[in-house]
C-alpha cells in the first residue's frame, strides 16, 4: 500500500480519536483542579493521538519506511510508560481515598437489598 493512502487512513484515525484527547486536552487545561491520576492519564492520551498524528504526517513526508515505524516505536513505547505511570497514580489514589473514609468509620456502600423474587405460575 503506498504512503499517502497509509497517511490517510492515519489522519482520519487521528480525527475520529478527538472524542478522547480533547477531554484530555481539557483535563490537562484545568490544571490543579483535576486529580494527578486524571492529568497523567490525559498526557498518557494526548501521547498516543501525538504519535498517531506524526506518523500520518511523516507517512506523507518519506519514501522510507524506517521513519515512520521508528515515531510509532518511540510514540508507543513513550505512550505505554506514561499510561503504566497514570495507573499507579490511580491506584495510590484510590488506596489513600480508602484509608481516608475508613478513617471516618465507613467502609464501603451499603448492601443492596436483593430484588423481589416473581411469583412462580
Amino acid at each position: 500500500m503506498s504512503h499517502p493512502v497509509l497517511a490517510l487512513g492515519a489522519a482520519a484515525v487521528t480525527a475520529a480519536g478527538s472524542v478522547w484527547y480533547l477531554p484530555a486536552l481539557a483535563d490537562l487545561r484545568a490544571g490543579a483542579d483535576r486529580p494527578a491520576s486524571l492529568r497523567a492519564g490525559a498526557v498518557a492520551c494526548l501521547s498516543g493521538w501525538t504519535t498517531a498524528a506524526a506518523v500520518a504526517v511523516l507517512l506523507l513526508l518519506t519514501d522510507g519506511w524506517w521513519p515512520p515505524c521508528a515515531a510509532a516505536l518511540a510514540g508507543t513505547t513513550a505512550t505505554t510508560a506514561l499510561w503504566t505511570r497514570a495507573a499507579v497514580h490511580r491506584r495510590r489514589g484510590a488506596r489513600e481515598a480508602a484509608r481516608l473514609w475508613a478513617q471516618l468509620g465507613w467502609f464501603g456502600p451499603p448492601a443492596l437489598p436483593a430484588p423481589p423474587s416473581s411469583p412462580s405460575s
